[in-house]
């Protein structure tokens, strides 16, 4: 395969990924505002923390964290490249650049979701979505990214191209759910559960789509070591470290070339400290410190796949 059509089919992944778990974190985010009212600012600024924003949001908007420019900025802000529509925006432009390598339904599921997301942008820039129909938006986004993912699997055949897709939807996801445990754990006290506490535990694991799973596994009261093993650990939960890294490992010996063996060895190492591992070893450590290494290991491995696969042989 064509490295540059691997590089489109990867980052259409990527923003498609990014634009659902920017979806999840805005949505929780919201409705956690709406219940703790005194203490709002506080949320939206964990939520400019976990993605990284903080900084452009302030050289933009001043050192004031407020819930509507904070909204503006993340979702319809085409000046912010990480913004929501900015991600469905460069989606649809590195689908667009691969039309005759996915199926039309493809193409067509992911061009009419920029379509639509632009028609909201007005009414979300102007402040005029608020309440459920805010919500009813961020619902939709996750629904949208899931029909791209359902039609993927459903439509593709699983070659080369496949994969790619397949390897840009784990790194982007596995990205997501190690930074929102690293800002959350961090400001939630973890010996001493609060009923606040407990409904913010709760919103971080739907956030990831976890809540009912850690009912099912656990059967028992939130508690947050509990919630760190299931969103690292759990191999059988779709969007834990583990399960992303193995895809992951998987993937990068479906695509395996001359130059990548030593990816696919960090790889494999990375995976295999998750499979392995145990969460009061990881605890001990210190669970920001953990993850920090497993971030900068996750920004070294996109490093790594963009020269072996994404940039031309030389």
């Amino acid at each position: 395969m064509l490295s540059r059509t691997a590089d489109h089919l990867y980052w259409m992944a990527r923003y498609t990924e990014r634009a659902e778990n920017l979806a999840r974190l805005l949505d929780v985010t919201y409705r956690m505002s709406l219940q703790m009212h005194a203490s709002s600012g506080g949320y939206w600024g964990a939520a400019l923390g976990i993605t990284g924003l903080e900084v452009a949001y302030k050289a933009k908007h001043g050192e004031k964290i407020e819930a509507g420019n904070v909204l503006r900025f993340m979702v319809v802000d085409l000046d912010n490249p990480s913004s929501l529509l900015a991600s469905l925006k460069a989606a649809r432009e590195n689908c667009h650049a691969v039309r005759g390598t996915v199926t039309s339904e493809v193409w067509e599921t992911i061009n009419t979701t920029w379509l639509e997301a632009r028609a909201s942008a007005t009414q979300l820039a102007q402040g005029a979505m608020q309440g459920s129909d805010l919500t009813k938006y961020f619902e939709w986004v996750k629904f949208r990214s899931h029909l791209s993912r359902g039609v993927t699997v459903g439509t593709m055949l699983q070659d080369e191209a496949f994969h790619f897709i397949r390897l840009g939807t784990f790194l982007e996801r596995a990205d997501n759910t190690a930074r929102i445990l690293d800002v959350k754990y961090d400001e939630l006290a973890p010996e001493d559960t609060t009923s606040n506490e407990y409904y913010e535990w709760g919103a971080l694991l739907r956030s990831v789509s976890a809540f009912e799973i850690y009912r099912k596994v656990y059967r028992d009261v939130i508690t947050p070591n509990r919630v760190a093993e299931l969103l690292i650990l759990r191999e059988d939960m779709p969007r834990s470290l583990h399960a992303c890294m193995k895809e992951v490992h998987q993937i990068l010996g479906f695509v395996a070339n001359a130059r990548s063996r030593e990816t696919q060895r960090i790889a494999g190492m990375g995976y295999s400290e998750l499979r392995y591992g145990r969460i009061d070893d990881i605890l001990e450590v210190g669970l920001h410190d953990y993850l920090t290494k497993f971030l900068d290991g996750i920004a070294g491995l996109g490093n790594r796949i963009s020269q072996d696969f994404l940039v031309p042989m030389s």
